[in-house]
């Protein structure tokens, strides 16, 4: 594959989506042909996996979840992200199988290993250039999501435990894997950390 695979982590209300415009922005102004993505939701099939697995009314069980993400992520990889790679694009991409690992995982307090095992058969082991994680504590995320007034999904309306756990688990991820990981302040000001993303992408594009 002659692509670039960057993918961006963190908890729910972190800035995912403001970094993600602002690489592209930056990326395209550059002459690279980009594409976005995320997960669960990157495919026709994934819309419907991410309207169950977000907005089901009631309980899931936690191993049924995991493996409706993995479903998800099988068919969008094979379906979309590959053949972007396969082009030569840059694909970004909103959450992957780290997300899993933190959320299913640690927050849900299953086996990370097992669910990135069971993540990396579905992808045929596709793994990222490099992964972006925006890390902010989750009162301060829990502040800016009140702010937007929306109606919070079934992992957004987790206890504070919850999301304390998933944090942590983004945290020992990043440790493990300090080569792939960027972890940026995500309180820090945009343009800041916008700066700090750039600096690392140029660096793997002229590599």
């Amino acid at each position: 594959m002659s692509g670039l695979f960057i993918t961006f982590e963190g908890g729910d209300g972190v800035g995912k989506s403001t970094q993600v415009a602002k690489l592209v922005e930056l990326l395209e102004n550059s002459g690279h042909s980009v594409v976005t993505t995320r997960e669960p939701g990157g495919t026709e099939l994934g819309v419907e996996i991410r309207n169950i697995v977000l907005h089901h009314r009631g309980d899931i069980a936690p191993r049924a979840e995991a493996l409706l993400y993995a479903a998800d992520r099988a068919h969008h990889i094979a379906t979309f992200v590959r053949p972007a790679l396969e082009r030569g694009e840059v694909v970004i991409q909103d959450r992957y199988f780290d997300s899993s690992v933190a959320y299913q995982g640690a927050g849900r307090v299953l086996d990370g290993a097992e669910i990135k095992d069971i993540s990396l058969w579905a992808t045929e082991s596709l793994i990222p250039d490099l992964t972006i994680l925006l890390d902010l504590d989750p009162a301060a995320a829990r502040v800016r999501l009140d702010a937007e007034a929306k109606e919070f999904d079934r992992l957004e309306n987790e206890k504070q435990d919850f999301h304390a756990r998933v944090r942590d688990g983004f945290l020992a991820l990043a440790a493990a894997e300090p080569k792939r990981w960027l972890v940026l302040n995500a309180a820090d000001d945009r343009d800041v950390i916008a700066s700090a993303i750039a600096a690392r992408v140029h660096d793997l594009l002229s590599a």
